[in-house]
């Protein structure tokens, strides 16, 4: 037998495309050629290939080899096509029986002594193939994590001569048990927080309906340690969500965390890095941080054309990168908290009165931020410096932190809120709010009253009876009425008019 094919899967985004690895010898001299939009990872398969081959006692054919990757319009990249080549070559030249190709998908980079090396974007090719009913051969080290899809039937293998081994037998080996559940690595701060009670009461308003959050406060206010609360919020992710974030991770090889997510990139990060991009269009810090948190801190310092690039994500949860023969989209379904300065130095409005900045300076400073942004952060609250009574106190007046039973209250909304709609408020359609937040006709018209006086546009105008449906869900009520809007109103833009 001249020809043999083997199946294998490609990756492009959170995707993995079947790929038909043929391999056909023929007469003529020696030479190996690969076909099918091979990159060069791809291209250098030839000498680990020969290499593994050897070291696994077997020949190498001095033949004519050449080797196609279908479809041919469809890039191919990495060393997850080694295994596969390897195989279609040894069946071609009649070293493994020709039912090897209907044994299943194969995927695995060699090393040069014919071990199995593992790949990234693996995930995404173990469901693939558990939708098209095949098994899928992949190195034994990162079998047991891939074995965590539903109902997948994964076998790992140690090196090449273990996976012929394996294809040559009558029956296919048992799946590989799923492998232990990431444990959670957080070292997020488990300190108390004194004081701050409004930034308290914001933050358990953002978990409970999935709102997005800005502080403005001085320096030392307690921005940071109040955004490390809110993933402790929000509860565990659910399966779908856990499913779309080990996707994300393994196509950037990192490995799995348990938990919601809690992103904090450096304001000098670029916009690929933030949103996904690059040569391979990649997902980026906005798709990291789904199902959990992307927090901002020093909010201006990022580079304007940067920040702007997140109004995609806010608004439909998900970041769509299009290169020219490529369109891969991503899940960014995460709750923005940002914090910033009120000024330059941070002193502005504080009681010690120590901020030096010009009223130009103070302008130009919180101008870095575009309106439209603004408009689609939900909540917006003012921190004030804490006094040293205050923080040195050993029995704070209020609760440490707005977890504890706050955290029983938060459930209780979020169960109300997907029973009612199927999602958190934050996430509502335009057409469904006025559905979901019933107001008597009495509060509809001071309600309009309010919004005509503030100069809400119609998001904001959406944005606050969302929050406004999130508090009366708070407080066990069916309708809303006029103090959640009262409420709602107080969040909203702080620098409205410009």
């Amino acid at each position: 037998m001249s020809h043999a094919a083997i199946l294998s899967r490609a990756s492009t985004g959170l995707e993995a495309p079947l790929v038909t690895v043929e391999a056909h010898l023929s007469n003529g001299l020696p030479a190996f050629s690969v076909v099918g939009l091979p990159e060069s990872s791809v291209r250098e398969a030839r000498e680990r290939v020969r290499s593994a081959l050897l070291c696994s006692h077997f020949s190498w054919p001095d033949r004519r080899i050449t080797v196609s990757l279908a479809p041919a319009e469809l890039p191919k990249a990495g060393g997850r096509f080694d295994l596969p080549i390897a195989l279609a070559i040894l069946v071609a030249s009649g070293q493994l029986p020709g039912r090897v190709s209907e044994r299943g998908e194969f995927a695995g980079e060699l090393g040069l002594d014919g071990s199995l090396r593992q790949c990234n974007g693996l995930l995404a090719a173990v469901r693939a193939a558990t939708q098209a009913g095949r098994p899928l051969f992949v190195p034994q080290n990162q079998a047991g994590q891939l074995a965590r899809v539903p109902n997948s039937h994964v076998i790992g293998a140690t090196d090449l001569l273990t996976v012929c081994g394996l294809v040559k037998s009558e029956h296919l080996p048992e799946r590989t048990p799923p492998g232990a559940a990431p444990v959670s690595t957080s070292n997020r701060s488990k300190a108390p927080i004194a004081g701050q009670a409004l930034a308290k009461r914001a933050l358990t308003v953002a978990a409970a309906g999935g709102h997005h959050m800005l502080m403005i406060g001085p320096p030392g206010a307690g921005k940071t340690l109040l955004a490390s609360k809110l993933p402790t919020l929000l509860g565990e992710p659910s399966e779908q969500e856990a499913l779309d974030l080990d996707l994300i991770r393994d196509t950037l090889g990192l490995d799995a965390e348990a938990g919601r997510p809690f992103r904090s990139p450096h304001h000098s990060i670029s916009a690929a890095a933030l949103v996904g991009g690059g040569a391979r269009a990649l997902p980026g810090e906005v798709s990291l941080a789904h199902g959990g948190v992307l927090f901002l801190d020093e909010l201006p310092e990022f580079r304007p054309q940067v920040l702007e690039l997140l109004r995609q994500p806010l608004e439909e949860g998900q970041m769509t990168i299009t290169r020219l023969n490529s369109k891969n989209c991503y899940p960014a379904r995460f709750q923005l908290l940002a914090a910033m300065n009120p000024c330059p130095c941070g002193q502005s409005g504080t009681e010690e009165g120590r901020c030096r900045c010009t009223p130009a300076t103070v302008e130009r400073y919180q101008h870095r931020i575009s309106g439209p942004l603004l408009d689609r952060i939900d909540l917006h609250i003012r921190l004030e410096r804490l006094s040293a009574a205050t923080l040195l106190r050993e029995t704070p007046s209020e609760p440490p932190s707005p977890d504890g039973s706050t955290t029983q209250a938060i459930a209780h909304a979020r169960k109300v809120q997907f029973a009612r709609q199927g999602r958190p408020n934050a996430q509502l359609a335009g057409d469904k709010v006025m559905e979901a937040c019933r107001l008597e006709p009495l509060v509809k018209e001071w309600l309009q009253t309010a919004c005509d006086r503030l100069e809400l546009s119609g998001r904001g105008i959406h944005k606050a009876l969302r929050v406004a449906r999130t508090l009366a869900d708070l407080a066990g009520e069916d309708t809303v009425g006029e103090a959640a809007l009262l409420e709602s109103l107080s969040y909203r833009p702080w620098q409205q008019k410009r």
